[in-house]
């Protein structure tokens, strides 16, 4: 639920001017040395810094005082063009690291420029803090430049939103915006407005209870005679549903154990990829929207559902059979009350989904099951592997080079520990088809959440990248997504060596156009793809290298060369060139049709 506080302290200090450059919050200490101007960034930057933060994301006011703070505080502030794709990185950076992720920005159009980056950073249920400035009490209300009732715009969208009237309580509401942004997994807002700049604030020291307090663990104990617990022990042929709520949970292969031990099928949200190891013969691929139609069948057999750390929003509940739920029970496990789907019946986890399977396993039987189910669920993995053998071999035979070979040649080329930063779009989709991408080996992938917002993944790789800055990041996006977080190029090149774009080339947005193309009767004359720009590179960057896929002969030898140069620490565009009818999904999804997975893309 959305925390919108606005505390009511009257400020006591001298109020700065309502303007972006305060003139009165020109110096950063008053006589005596108590804390002035640049103040409240300081206490802001400690309070990060004990709490771990190294890195924040954004693009300060023009009074520098949120740079300048960090820079004194230790902290790493990567430069971004665009507000929306700092919340994006910040955001990919928490998907990656499992940390809270930080964006800081201005104030009035500043703050409505990252709202898109809330949406998908609370849709993705990852922590995300977001640092503003705002107009000063004084001048509310005058029509001061750039003054907006922030709190109005970003409350709905956030865990926690907060803006800090008196310095009294700046460290508090800072801790306790961490807190929730951890716990509570989702974004959450903090506003410093320009008067507090000229407060007295306490700092916080390394040491303080704050940091420890955003770090402190979940403990439960699941009771032997627990309605869930219950259902897993008559479960015959169960299915385990693993969301993105698992990301940096399974450590210890937990979610495995608890498969072998109950015999199940092991699917995957898309948020949920590299949670789990997609080589155990238990693992069936994606669920909902993206199920092939060999595992199916295991979705309408199954007498009991555990949903890991997931929403259940309708992508992932695509098509599922209507017993489930009702005769078929579905067990889920959230952090939070607002994260289940109560349209379906069976019981409900409020914990974090690690320390559940963990105190399940103590309580199921220890010998791991070995079932007609277990049989079947590996008969249908063996399936998948078969189909996509046979399947691959007859693109090999076209003359055509296909999305689904650049994925292929991606596989052979990359080292196993290699992160997939994904977008949602008409082609990048293909990467979403298992086993044509699977995470194995170490592998990761950061994947929109529901929302899908355009260029999410090509910003948010930017993030991946510097969480990971060891692993080969690659992020796999249409051209149409480049373009949105193209602006950022060069943030990429001075902060992220050894990035790699791998930009499908149909002219633009190629969704929207196969959509327009279906409609029965023309409208105007629109076109949401360019064929003359199929083949128009990505603007010439210095530091940004290039290399363009020719035709399907020159793949292998193009991913290599792109590989070497990324793998060298230079950030690299692979431009892929393709056909707008090599699609996975030839038809329109929302309204209702499910295409079968598969074909050349040729039809």
């Amino acid at each position: 639920m959305t925390n919108a506080t606005t505390p009511t302290e009257t400020p006591t200090g001298t109020p700065a001017a309502g303007t972006a450059t305060s003139a009165t919050a020109t110096s950063a200490t008053a006589t005596g040395g108590t804390p002035t101007a640049a103040g409240a960034w300081r206490v802001a930057a400690s309070v990060l810094a004990a709490a771990g933060v190294r890195t924040v994301f954004g693009l300060p006011g023009d009074d520098m005082y949120s740079l300048e703070a960090a820079h004194a505080a230790g902290i790493r502030f990567v430069l971004c063009r665009d507000q929306r794709n700092a919340v994006f990185a910040a955001t990919g950076w928490a998907i990656q690291s499992g940390q809270t992720g930080v964006a800081v920005v201005g104030k009035g159009p500043a703050v409505t420029n990252t709202v898109t980056g809330l949406l998908e950073a609370a849709a993705s249920a990852v922590p995300v803090l977001l640092l503003s400035g705002g107009t000063g009490a004084q001048h509310r209300g005058s029509g001061a430049f750039q003054e907006l009732d922030q709190l109005a715009v970003v409350a709905p969208l956030v865990k926690y939103a907060a803006r800090v009237d008196h310095p009294d309580r700046l460290v508090p509401t800072l801790q306790r915006a961490l807190l929730v942004a951890r716990h509570e997994r989702g974004p959450v807002y903090v506003e410093l407005p320009e008067h507090l700049l000229a407060e007295a604030a306490a700092a916080v020291g390394a040491g303080s209870r704050g940091a420890a307090l955003a770090e402190t663990p979940y403990e439960i104990v699941a009771r032997p005679d627990g309605e869930a617990v219950r259902v897993l022990r008559a479960a015959r042929r169960p299915v385990l549903l693993v969301g993105g709520g698992m990301r940096h949970e399974n450590g210890g292969r937990e979610v495995e154990a608890l498969a072998e031990r109950l015999g199940a099928a092991v699917f995957a949200t898309a948020s949920g990829r590299g949670a789990v190891d997609e080589t155990s013969p238990l693992f069936c691929g994606l669920a909902g929207l993206y199920t092939q139609e060999q595992a199916a069948r295991l979705w309408q057999e199954t007498d009991c559902v555990v949903a890991l750390g997931s929403r259940l929003e309708e992508t992932a509940t695509f098509q599922w059979p209507a017993a489930l739920g009702r005769e078929v029970p579905v067990v889920q496990v959230n952090v939070a009350a607002a994260d289940f789907a109560t349209a379906f019946e069976g019981p409900k986890v409020l914990a974090p989904a690690g320390a559940t399977v963990r105190s399940w396993l103590a309580h199921l039987p220890e010998e791991p099951a070995g079932t007609a189910w277990t049989a079947e669920v590996h008969a249908v993995h063996t399936a998948l592997h078969t189909a996509l053998g046979e399947w691959t071999a007859e693109l090999a035979g076209s003359p055509d080079l296909h999305i689904a070979e650049v994925l292929r040649a991606l596989d052979a080329e990359l080292p196993a520990d290699r992160i997939l930063v994904q977008e949602n779009g008409l082609q990048d989709m293909w990467s979403y088809k298992y086993p044509l991408h699977t995470c194995a080996g170490g592998a990761g992938s950061v994947v929109p959440s529901e929302q899908t917002s355009l260029g999410f993944g090509a910003a948010a790789a930017l993030g991946v990248k510097l969480a990971a800055p060891g692993r080969p990041v690659v992020a796999f996006v249409g051209d149409g997504a480049f373009a949105m977080a193209g602006v950022d190029l060069p943030t990429a090149v001075e902060y992220s060596g050894g990035l790699l774009y791998v930009v499908l080339r149909n002219g633009g947005y190629g969704w929207l156009q196969v959509q327009l193309d279906q409609r029965e009767t023309p409208v105007g004359d629109h076109a949401f793809t360019d064929p003359e720009a199929v083949r128009t590179p990505a603007p010439e960057l210095p530091g940004l290298h290039q290399v363009t896929v020719r035709d399907k002969e020159s793949l292998a030898d193009d991913v290599a060369r792109a590989w070497r140069k990324a793998a060298a620490g230079e950030v690299v565009v692979l431009n892929v060139p393709v056909r707008l009818t090599d699609a996975m999904f030839g038809a329109d999804v929302a309204g209702g049709d499910f295409p079968q997975l598969g074909g050349t893309g040729d039809e």
